[in-house]
């Protein structure tokens, strides 16, 4: 009787209770999965209610335009007929796609501690080290995702042709004053089901989160959901930190020039709110710069910051250089860490600037500086140039040269990512020495690659950490290996008497856990090293937007720039990190001892916590309103700097 009621929305009906099973199905074993994560707050219902409240949203928005093709547009005519085949392909179509995204989702989640994000759609326009990639570390997902979406999908075929035999067409449908009352009450319907919500906006990800977990929280969507979600705020990415709370760009400037406590005489520009002028400490003889960003080597794998015995290389050398104890990460990607190091950018919840369009040319970095004062740039990296927009936004950017995996003839060893550190290093020495031989002075951002999943790297090379060799914990002390082969060549080399070098990771390793940020997971090593650098450890919380504006003030550069690091040469304390977790930011900064944290999330107002270095917890405390106002500020600065291209060098003369 059903069937005959419902006449040519029948299939949709079916396959809107079909999906919806399967996804509550698929949450379902993700939980078990978790369920240590899970049971810690103890809210099951909570995940399961806000999981079906987001599955039918989801399927709503979904089925929409198939719901309007059914009841408008179908009929025992020759169009009525292509019409029925267009929506049933586009049923099986949507449903595979869910699933598929399902079936994506633990190994995502293994590597990320989230459900497929953004990050999924960002990796898709490399596929070829992706590939590789699962190919070599992520075999059994990459072979099974595949064969279970082409079973479903063939599943969802049979099904689409089986509820779509003999559709009736009941006289609703073929009366021409019930189709559109019809019409209105499936839209109407259709259309609370996709809001879930009464209130001013729809529902999102922030109504339904309930947990300070992550995970937990993302959970609660489905993986389909959760990506389309991504997609869609991927489009305003210049407004982007406005999901955090609306403030004027002069109240960010005036907040963020209180924090900095710098002379109102330092700014030069009213049209470039940041723009300083800047006096290096060392003054002599301009020196060359060398930034070694370490991939994923954060402060666990570093055994004299606290971690893993995994790196006696590294440890010997911090004896001999600046130690920073306290240094804390930006964000958790590469590009994260590339755009604070060489242009001291300030993170947001958009992508990296090193892929956003509006930065590909003329948006400061220490390369565009030092290319204008007299310096050979280059980028020295054991990949391909292209992987995240890496060439297109250093050539636009100052970068003279570029080296990468095409440039390296002969490498000892290739892996998923590119040739070995010690390939890269042997490449870094040699065109070093070169440049030392011509007399000029030059800069470089030296990216190493081995300590990256699936990890791979040169066998016999150190003493293994455990078994089998192709793991997380190995692969950082082959890093920490590849690094001390580096400063064994350079010692002797010419160009170390004239150079400053940076040892600094651009994240940490498999980023997450059951905190709103995973504060622990931010700390990474920095270690300066020179011929007349000082041995020291430096206690003071900094940022890695610090070091671009510390390393010119230890090379002799004096210059204007728009950067918000502090020179650490001198006796300030910037006391505050800067932690983009994906779309939650998190700003710390220590008071009478603690380690104070305001966290930002998005379509929340801002929360304060304690974090613990003992038991890497935060715990809620009563709000620090100027805190919150400079988390804020922070938040906001990159939006703003981007979308009104407030980030440039500009004349260097007083309007």
């Amino acid at each position: 009787m059903f069937k005959r009621l419902a006449g040519p929305t029948y299939p949709l009906f079916i396959f809107f209770i079909v999906n919806l099973v399967l996804l509550s199905l698929s949450r379902f074993a993700l939980s078990v999965w978790q369920s240590e994560r899970i049971g810690e707050f103890n809210n099951w219902i909570q995940l399961f209610l806000n999981g079906i409240r987001i599955d039918i949203s989801a399927l709503c928005w979904l089925f929409t335009p198939l719901i309007i093709l059914s009841i408008l547009f179908t009929g025992k005519n020759k169009l009525g007929q292509c019409v029925q085949n267009v929506i049933k392909t586009g049923l099986v179509i949507e449903s595979t796609f869910l699933l598929f995204m399902e079936f994506a989702t633990p190994a995502f989640i293994n590597t990320y501690d989230l459900r497929p994000n953004r990050l999924f759609v960002e990796y898709l326009v490399n596929p070829k080290e992706i590939f590789t990639m699962l190919w070599n570390g992520h075999l059994a997902a990459l072979i099974s995702a595949p064969i279970l979406t082409a079973l479903c999908a063939f599943l969802c075929w049979k099904l689409a042709n089986k509820v779509f035999k003999n559709i009736a067409y009941p006289k609703w449908h073929n009366n021409l004053i019930t189709r559109p009352l019809v019409f209105l009450l499936l839209g109407t319907m259709t259309f609370l089901g996709a809001r879930s919500s009464l209130e001013h906006r729809g529902i999102n990800p922030a109504m339904v989160a309930f947990s300070p977990d992550p995970l937990v929280n993302s959970l609660v969507l489905s993986s389909g959901y959760s990506l389309l979600f991504a997609i869609q705020q991927m489009k305003d990415e210049g407004n982007a930190a406005e999901i955090y709370g609306k403030m004027s760009l002069e109240e960010v400037i005036n907040i963020l020039k209180a924090v900095r406590n710098r002379p109102t005489t330092d700014y030069i520009s009213t049209g470039l709110p940041t723009l300083t002028q800047n006096q290096a400490t060392y003054q002599g003889k301009l020196k060359n710069l060398v930034i070694i960003l370490e991939e994923s080597l954060g402060a666990q794998f570093i055994g004299t910051l606290g971690g893993k015995p995994l790196s006696p290389k590294i440890d010997e050398l911090a004896k001999q250089g600046w130690l920073f104890e306290n240094m804390y990460a930006t964000g958790t990607r590469s590009v994260r860490g590339i755009e604070a190091v060489t242009a001291g950018f300030t993170p947001t919840p958009a992508r990296s600037v090193v892929k956003l369009p509006g930065s590909q040319q003329d948006f400061f970095t220490v390369a565009e500086l030092l290319s204008k004062q007299g310096y050979h740039t280059s980028f020295i990296y054991g990949g391909e140039k292209h992987f995240d927009n890496m060439a297109s936004f250093f050539y636009g950017n100052g970068f003279q040269q570029i080296i990468d995996e095409k440039d390296y003839p002969n490498p000892h060893f290739t892996a998923t990512w590119g040739v070995s550190d010690e390939d890269l290093f042997t490449k870094a020495h040699d065109t070093f020495t070169q440049l030392h031989q011509q007399g000029k002075p030059f800069f470089s951002l030296v990216f190493t690659s081995s300590n990256h999943d699936p990890f791979e790297f040169p066998a016999g090379k150190i003493e293994l950490y455990e078994q089998p060799q192709e793991t997380r914990n190995n692969a950082a002390k082959y890093a920490d290996f590849a690094t001390g082969y580096f400063f064994d060549l350079a010692k002797k080399a010419e160009y170390w008497n004239d150079t400053i070098f940076l040892i600094i990771a651009d994240h940490d390793s498999r980023v997450g856990g059951a905190s709103l940020v995973p504060v622990q997971h931010f700390h990474i090593p920095a270690l300066i090293l020179g011929k007349n650098i000082e041995p020291k450890r430096d206690p003071r919380l900094v940022s890695q937007i610090d070091m671009p504006t510390t390393l010119l003030s230890l090379i002799g550069v004096n210059g204007n720039y728009p950067m918000l690091g502090y020179d650490l040469t001198k006796p300030e304390d910037p006391n505050r990190a800067l932690m983009q977790y994906d779309k939650t930011f998190g700003y710390m900064r220590k008071i009478d001892n603690q380690l104070q944290t305001v966290i930002l999330q998005q379509g929340k107002p801002a929360e304060s916590y304690v974090y613990s270095e003992q038991s890497k917890t935060l715990t809620a405390v009563d709000g620090n309103d100027q805190m919150k106002k400079q988390a804020l500020a922070y938040s906001l600065w990159g939006s703003y700097a981007y979308k009104l291209h407030l980030y440039q060098l500009g004349d260097n003369k007083k309007p």
